[in-house]
C-alpha cells in the first residue's frame, strides 16, 4: 500500500469498538484500498472527545482527503471513485 511521503493515508475510517456497522465498513475499506493499492487508517472516536462531538452516533464515517464519502453503510463504488480522483 502506497503512502505519500510526509502525509498519512488518504482514507480514514472513524469508528468504535463493538460496532457491527464499523466492522462492515472496515471490510469495504480494506477491500477497496487493497484493490487500489491505497493505505488507510482507523480512528477510534471514543478515544477523542472532539471526534465524539464531530461524529457521535454517525459512525462509521469514512473520509478521503478530509471529505466525507459515507457513513453507517459505506458504498464501495463511491469510495473507489473518490480514491480514483486526484488527491486534494
Amino acid at each position: 500500500m502506497e503512502m505519500r511521503e510526509g502525509v498519512g493515508p488518504r482514507t480514514v475510517l472513524y469508528g468504535r469498538s463493538g460496532c457491527h456497522l464499523c466492522d462492515a465498513a472496515r471490510a469495504v475499506v480494506v477491500a477497496v484500498c487493497d484493490r487500489l493499492g491505497e493505505a488507510y487508517v482507523e480512528r477510534d472516536v471514543d478515544a477523542d472527545p472532539a471526534l465524539v462531538a464531530a461524529y457521535g452516533d454517525q459512525v462509521p464515517v469514512v473520509t478521503v482527503d478530509g471529505i466525507q464519502v459515507g457513513f453507517w453503510r459505506i458504498d464501495p463504488e463511491r469510495l473507489s471513485a473518490r480514491l480514483a480522483a486526484a488527491p486534494i
